[in-house]
């Protein structure tokens, strides 16, 4: 009998378009791999679906909260349900940036100058010097994020609206300028870099799942010992966070710096988009992979206590 796989996708969070559309490419490809899937829109009934349901194995496609936090990871713990990606703990801390910067920095990975601040403070005056990022310190698809440059005299005042729902704490980090770097761990296994350039001003929302919004250059076209670092900073990066399953590593490197201090860890996905525009499934098919491989290696890893 076909393995029964419940395909977790959707949710309520600022990311739930993107998840619907991972989720929906990610179902296709494992019906075409012969497994039975069911689709699942996640709600706050989640647990009772997939107490009822009683999969063989969950497929988490969720980005953000509740999927990419520990939430889920959490239930499908409780339920005694395999799931795919990252467990508990390492989705948590992955999820809480400033955190994760702590354990990055402590293995080794180079982080930017920065740290955690008030949607308040941040909002009021300048933070530090110009330029910086400002993003959510939860949250991801580049969403709430803002680069805040040297000819702007005041921070975002979009951070004074009533109806910011991207959370209070905020991570402010030195803005690296120069090449915008990624790079996926599946398992063990370290794949390729790809270096993307954005139609936008950044490589925002929009450059990320809109047609045409950036460019993927795989390999990247930097240096080989750059390259190579890349690939060991994201295998480490993996691992200090605990890691399960396919993560992918997000850097910005600044080729002016001669000091080597030019290549700087953005952060580490361990829910990483899966659509027809995704950067996993890219650097799978450039490692010889193909998307139903991919999906079909997700769900035969999945496993419980991640």
């Amino acid at each position: 009998m076909a393995k029964h796989v419940a395909v977790l996708m959707g949710g309520w969070s600022s990311e739930r378009e993107v998840s619907l559309r991972s989720g929906a490419a990610c179902a296709a490809a494992l019906e075409a791999a012969g497994y039975h899937v069911t689709r699942v829109d996640v709600g706050r009934d989640v647990a009772e679906v997939l107490t009822n349901l009683a999969p063989d194995v969950a497929f988490n496609v969720l980005h953000g909260q509740p999927g990419e936090d520990g939430t889920i990871q959490g239930i499908l713990e409780i339920l005694r349900i395999p799931y795919s990606h990252s467990g508990v703990l390492a989705s948590a801390l992955a999820m809480d940036k400033a955190q994760a910067r702590i354990m990055l920095a402590a293995a080794g990975v180079p982080v930017a100058k920065g740290g955690l601040v008030s949607r308040a403070e941040a909002a009021k005056a300048h933070i530090m010097p110009t330029p910086y990022v400002l993003k959510p310190n939860a949250g991801g698809s580049s969403v709430g994020v803002f680069i805040v440059r040297e000819d702007q005299a005041h921070p975002p005042q979009e951070l004074t609206r009533e109806d910011w729902s991207h959370g209070e704490n905020l991570l402010a980090e030195e803005f690296i300028p120069g090449l915008e770097l990624t790079c996926a761990v599946m398992g063990d296994k370290v794949l390729d870099v790809i270096e993307i350039e954005s139609t936008q001003k950044f490589y925002d929302y929009e450059s990320k799942y809109a047609p045409g919004g950036s460019q993927h250059i795989l390999p990247a076209r930097i240096l080989p010992e750059i390259y190579q670092r890349v690939q060991m900073l994201s295998l480490t990066a993996h691992r200090a966070l605990g890691c399960r399953g396919v993560s992918r590593s997000d850097f910005r490197f600044d080729p002016s710096r001669q000091d080597g201090s030019g290549l700087i860890c953005l952060e580490v996905n361990t829910q990483p988009g899966m659509t027809q525009t995704s950067l996993v499934p890219e650097l799978a098919a450039h490692a010889g992979i193909s998307f139903g491989e991919l999906v079909t290696w997700m769900v035969e890893d999945a496993s419980l206590e991640r």
